[in-house]
């Protein structure tokens, strides 16, 4: 059966997959968020939260200077906020006071922020503005379908991102190993590259803050499973799943060092830019890090693997966006920054940092992403008719709690033996289950 959710009453293309067609076609305020704000005299300072400070950080001092260049009345309080605490940060924020007047916000977290008024609505604003008509419209509906208010957009989107498996060519290479493509070969390759006396292992497996994607985009790849619901129930505890994520689970600390139990994605990547490591999941924003660290000739970046039955299955990515905050009292401001941010111009000098796909129509023209072979390659993936995209119910106002905080200590748990695999994903899917069923009682869907 097909996924019977029909929210706003049709189905969306996955967002990564028309980012990609869109290449091709183309070729603060300090209450809570009670306070309605005002729009400001449009000069003064504005606060901005990075959602990813950080590895973002020197790209936004760029794009900074550059906007406060062209508006010398402006000035922009740069705050990064480490990803593993935003929503935490937004939270306490909302509840107490001190939201800024912008934000980074990604479609992973957008329903719980609009469920809770914190962001102003921006449809109107990006009809009259320089951005109409040169955003990339799939991530628009992205956008709209995860805010879960109907056609109003809160957030402008500024890129989407794809999972990737990074791997070590030269130690492929010297291995004999073909590039690991397929799931078999990722297998055998990750139980070949190890050679644990010597503190070298075949892959590092993400058991930190932010494990549960990666974790049910392994399910999905390999059970070749195409639908996250069957009606209102989710296929995650499918047994096809469970048996995928023991297979998947039972590489750490046999190809996998232990510390993984407790990485996030900045200590994994770390861990493997020091070059003992055969492969890494993660998503092409880490590109970068993989070049300064190892440079172009030493590690690839390729989809993730196809399946048994000749399919590629991964599970979408969100959207990041940069929302405007109900409360601020300089809107006036905080949108001119918006729009410059999400201008070609620096939307596409921010996406060629993090290696994502740009939102703006213009800047997805530019020459560097057919340069940057696994963007490249991620591009051709999804439009060569390989790649199913299983859409994560990030509409769910619950999704982020449910999927992290309540969950991540689970999944160590499994990683350590402390639990089964069929445990795991029988509770998130029970979750999941509630939280769908109460979005569809209050008039959804």
């Amino acid at each position: 059966m097909k996924n019977s959710k029909t929210y706003r009453g049709r189905t969306v293309a996955t967002v990564s997959v028309a980012a990609v067609l869109a290449l091709t076609a183309t070729a603060c305020g300090d209450d809570g968020s009670g306070g309605s704000g005002t729009e400001g005299s449009g000069k003064g300072e504005i606060t901005f939260w990075d959602n990813n400070g950080g590895p973002r950080t020197a790209v936004w001092t760029e794009i900074i200077k550059d906007f406060e260049a062209k508006n010398p009345d402006i000035k922009v309080k740069y705050v990064p906020i480490p990803i593993a605490d935003v929503q935490s940060k937004y939270d306490t924020a909302i509840a107490g006071g001190g939201l800024p007047d912008v934000g980074g916000v990604g479609t992973a977290y957008l329903s719980n922020m609009v469920s809770q008024e914190a962001l102003e609505p921006v449809g109107d604003r990006i009809k009259d503005s320089a951005l109409n008509g040169k955003l990339v419209e799939a991530m628009v509906e992205s956008v709209k379908d995860a805010g879960g208010r109907g056609e109003e957009i809160y957030s402008v989107p500024t890129s989407a991102n794809n999972g990737a498996l990074w791997y070590r060519t030269d130690l492929f290479e010297a291995a004999g190993l073909d590039t690991p493509d397929t799931w078999a070969k990722f297998y055998e390759a990750a139980d070949k590259l190890t050679d644990a006396d010597n503190n070298k292992f075949g892959f590092t497996i993400r058991g930190g803050a932010g494990s549960i994607a990666p974790a049910i985009d392994a399910a999905y790849g390999q059970s070749g499973i195409t639908d996250f619901w069957d009606g209102d129930r989710t296929t995650l505890n499918d047994p096809k799943n469970v048996a995928a994520l023991e297979k998947y689970t039972a590489l750490f600390k046999k190809t996998t060092p232990a510390a993984d139990v407790n990485n996030d994605f900045t200590k994994m990547v770390a861990q493997w830019d020091t070059g003992t490591i055969g492969m890494l999941s993660h998503n092409l924003g880490s590109y970068q890090d993989h070049l300064k660290a190892l440079g172009k000739d030493k590690f690839a970046g390729i989809p993730n693997p196809i399946g048994d039955g000749g399919t590629r299955v991964q599970v979408s990515n969100p959207v990041d966006g940069l929302g405007l905050f109900k409360s601020s009292e300089n809107k006036t401001a905080a949108w001119k920054f918006i729009e410059f941010a999400a201008s070609h111009a620096s939307n596409s000098k921010w996406n060629e940092s993090a290696g994502a796909i740009p939102a703006n129509t213009e800047a997805a023209r530019d020459p560097w992403i057919s340069a940057t072979e696994p963007t490249a390659l991620a591009a051709k993936s999804l439009t060569d008719g390989s790649t199913k995209i299983v859409e994560l119910p990030y509409y769910l106002p619950d999704w982020n709690n449910i999927s992290k905080a309540d969950n991540e200590p689970e999944f160590q748990k499994l990683l350590l033996g402390k639990v089964t695999a069929k445990a795991f994903l029988d509770k998130l899917a029970g979750e999941l289950n509630a939280a769908q069923a109460e979005w569809k009682e209050r008039g959804n869907g």
